[in-house]
């Protein structure tokens, strides 16, 4: 980091009680500037929405970074031109975005190409070829065709393979945090818990991978084209006089190392230590918790730097998770769309209205979520078991719900395994969590009480909480959570549908992966799908 001067009202002279932080959410359908209080309480916010990918080809899924950056400026300014006193009392900015989308930037600062999101589905030809002895390795362990998914999903091996002129010229190849921060101070740096997805980083010793071990040899980026990495919490640079022109942040004003979205989203909730965990119900739906403990939840599969220094976020993810929702609504509720039209509501509304018509447990229908494959079930696919002419348009939608839930449960199981510890209750967070209907089945399904928290933008939150700590509002990260983290419900399991939930769960969920798993191979054999490498 490069010398710069800093506000007035610097980190040894701050007023809580004034004090204010700027958090910069950038997700995949929007960017939203958001001011909290010191205190965790959100003032205002502003989010400027664009189409989340444009597909030059099918499968693909690209996004030119200026939207983001511009998304940022605008929303920026408008927050500013309504709430111009706060602007004046912000004390640092924070910024956490969505994981595994890289900018490729030259050595001016100029996009080269847009950015392949995290949605995108091109493939790579795989660059590194393991010597026999190593390809035996990874086939004991399970890993050959992981190790060959990897590289094929690696978008720098595909950039290298297909436009090798543009990876020439690569300055930096960055996250979109990355991006953002270099946009607001100049500075090639970023967070370390903002380095998740195909690139060569350690994850256990939280560093960029050396030379010659896997983790470069399958995503291979020289190592002057990454950026430089900073500790949650620490200075990344202060906010340029350009880019205070652009945005309305008045120039030095401080912007700390945050983490990414889902990291963020996990402290946002208060998830401080491995009792508790964070479920996310978002597009890609996760279960995660915060350790200090390097655990792997899935064997092979690494924790993730948590936006807390020295601590792993140990995730289990279902790809497309509570996107669901919205296939289901696209493909079987066009008659609840119209009924929410015509009542003013959003169609979400009369959804969650079709979970009290189905009874727990959806009268023995089951979902098996895995409407992507992953990387350690590649040939997965979902499934639902157990029709009967009792069955509803309801019962079905029930069922992708409960589903859902089970998927996040084997998921918490694992991590408990991995971590050694109980977990005793759960925060929930992401778009499907404002249906309190959803949550109760969570709660009963997980057999675990579940805490909302006040605002939805939980994402933002913990990225104020690190920003808080970094610029000196709080002493410490625990006491940053403490004041800055409140729940607004509590749902309680019901005893009844726990047991119920229990028995479905351990005796036919568990068993429908193992049971399907040779069904899945004989499928994608017979149709090339999901294709293999």
């Amino acid at each position: 980091m490069k010398g710069f001067t800093y506000l007035t009202n610097n980190i040894n002279n701050l007023d809580g009680k004034t004090s204010t932080i700027l958090s910069i959410d950038c997700g995949t359908q929007s960017i939203r500037v958001l001011l909290f209080s010191a205190t965790g309480q959100l003032l205002d916010k502003e989010q400027v929405t664009y189409e989340p990918y444009v597909s030059p080809r099918p499968g693909w899924a690209e996004q030119n970074p200026e939207v983001f950056w511009h998304g940022l400026c605008k929303a920026s300014r408008i927050l500013k031109s309504r709430r111009p006193e706060l602007y004046q009392a912000i004390q640092g900015v924070g910024v956490t975005t969505q994981r595994d989308s890289m900018v490729n930037i030259d050595s001016t600062g100029n996009v080269l190409r847009p950015v392949i999101t995290w949605l995108d589905q091109r493939k790579a030809k795989p660059l590194y070829k393991p010597n026999p002895f190593m390809n035996m390795a990874l086939s004991l362990v399970g890993m050959n065709e992981t190790i060959q998914k990897i590289q094929s999903d690696a978008k720098c091996n595909w950039i290298r393979q297909n436009q090798p002129d543009i990876w020439e010229q690569t300055h930096k190849y960055l996250q979109i945090s990355g991006f953002l921060n270099y946009r607001l101070t100049g500075e090639w740096s970023d967070s370390v818990s903002s380095q998740i997805g195909h690139i060569p980083f350690n994850y256990k010793s939280m560093k960029w991978a050396k030379s010659g071990s896997l983790n470069m040899l399958v995503c291979p980026v020289e190592p002057e084209k990454l950026p430089e990495l900073v500790v949650p919490g620490e200075i990344i640079g202060a906010v340029s006089q350009s880019a205070a022109e652009s945005t309305g942040i008045n120039a030095g004003t401080l912007v700390i190392a945050c983490g990414s979205d889902k990291g963020c989203e996990t402290i946002g909730m208060g998830v401080l230590h491995p009792t508790m965990a964070s479920l996310s119900f978002g597009t890609t739906a996760t279960v995660q918790t915060t350790t200090k403990k390097y655990c792997e939840a899935l064997k092979f599969m690494p924790a993730y730097p948590a936006p807390i220094p020295g601590h792993y976020n140990p995730e289990v993810e279902i790809f497309r998770g509570f996107w669901m929702i919205t296939w289901f609504k696209n493909e079987f509720a066009h008659k609840e769309i119209e009924a929410a039209a015509s009542r003013g509501v959003s169609p979400e509304v009369v959804m969650n209205e079709m979970l009290a018509k189905s009874p727990p447990g959806a009268m023995g229908l089951m979902v098996q979520p895995y409407w992507g494959p992953g990387l350690k079930n590649p040939s997965a696919k979902g499934s639902i078991i157990g029709f009967g002419d009792v069955h509803k348009k309801a019962h079905v939608y029930r069922s992708v719900v409960e589903g859902l839930c089970y998927g996040l449960l084997d998921g918490l199981k694992k991590i408990e395994k991995a971590c050694g510890t109980k977990v005793t209750r759960l925060a929930v967070s992401g778009g499907a969590s404002q249906s309190d209907e959803i949550c109760q089945i969570s709660a009963d399904i997980f057999n675990r009480p579940i805490v909302r928290g006040k605002t939805f933008e939980t994402s933002g939150l913990g990225a104020a909480i690190v920003t808080a700590k970094g610029v000196g509002i709080h002493k410490s990260f625990e006491i940053a959570i403490k004041e800055m983290v409140s729940y607004a419900q509590k749902y309680r399991p019901n005893p009844a549908n726990a047991r119920l939930y229990e028995q479905l769960f351990d005796r036919v969920y568990t068993k429908l992966y193992p049971s399907l798993k040779d069904i899945y191979e004989e499928i994608r054999d017979i149709t090339g799908y999901p294709e293999k490498l």
